[in-house]
């Protein structure tokens, strides 16, 4: 196991599993189960799994998916999307996922976290914010896979979120994600400077170096990783993969 956790972030829309850049342009990537068995046989530490249209449409959580997702899964799983209540994350636990991941529904309902943190533990709960540029300039908060802003400062929010009871952030650049461009550094140093918990870099990895420069440069405890796990390279077909161990423990030293 690496010391610095690299955890493949696969999107679900309905039941297959797509690829966006910078929360448009809908790729399929193809079954998620059969995803599972290729990174079992690539020994990945951890699984992110998001549903990108649950929120936005207020649809309830695919269990059936899920389920097949975790029977087939033998590493630690998270999962994301429109967890509404503690028992939405009960259901999904009991079917064996580690993690649930709260995006939009914390800015209608903070309780939750509170209430999920207090049956299952801090470590259970990932807090995810979106970021993006606004139209008159400035990083903003955004929920519902980017479509409604937030009236929230970033780093404010972020440390709510750790004091309401989540365990981890998740820190999504919208405007990286698909780039292959590298994370945004500013973004992610901006909240592991305030905050207490462990940060997980998310949007735009093209590299091993990127990795790095995230973990060295901005502190991020573990980063998440989509286009490069997906694709053989930026521009190119789909092809389920993972970086060589030696090489991301050369960059992490």
């Amino acid at each position: 196991m690496l010391r610095t956790r690299v955890i493949p972030c696969l999107l679900l829309k309905n039941e297959s599993l797509v690829k966006t850049v910078n929360f448009k342009e809908y790729n399929y990537i193809g079954d998620p189960v059969n995803t599972v068995r290729i990174f079992n046989e690539l020994e990945v530490d951890e699984l992110m799994f998001l549903d990108i249209f649950a929120s936005k449409e207020n649809r309830n959580i695919n269990i059936k998916i899920l389920k097949d997702i975790s029977n087939e899964c033998f590493m630690p799983l998270s999962y994301g999307g429109n967890i509404r209540s503690l028992e939405d994350a009960k259901k999904i636990f009991e079917i064996g996922f580690e993690k649930v991941v709260i995006n939009s529904n914390a800015f209608n309902n903070l309780k939750l976290i509170e209430e999920i943190a207090k049956y299952f533990g801090n470590q259970s709960i990932v807090g995810s914010i979106d970021v993006k540029k606004s139209f008159f300039g400035g990083q903003k908060v955004y929920s519902h896979h980017g479509k409604k802003k937030q009236n929230v400062d970033i780093v404010q929010w972020a440390k709510q979120l750790e004091n309401t009871g989540v365990g981890e952030l998740l820190i999504t650049s919208v405007d990286r994600e698909g780039s292959w461009d590298g994370y945004d550094l500013e973004l992610i140093k901006s909240i592991t400077d305030n905050v207490q918990v462990p940060v997980i870099a998310n949007g735009g990895c093209g590299s091993v170096e990127h990795i790095g420069q995230v973990v060295k440069q901005a502190n991020a405890s573990a980063c998440a990783v989509g286009s490069m796990v997906v694709y053989q390279k930026k521009g190119m077909g789909v092809l389920v993969n993972f970086p060589d161990r030696k090489r991301l423990e050369e960059v992490l030293r």
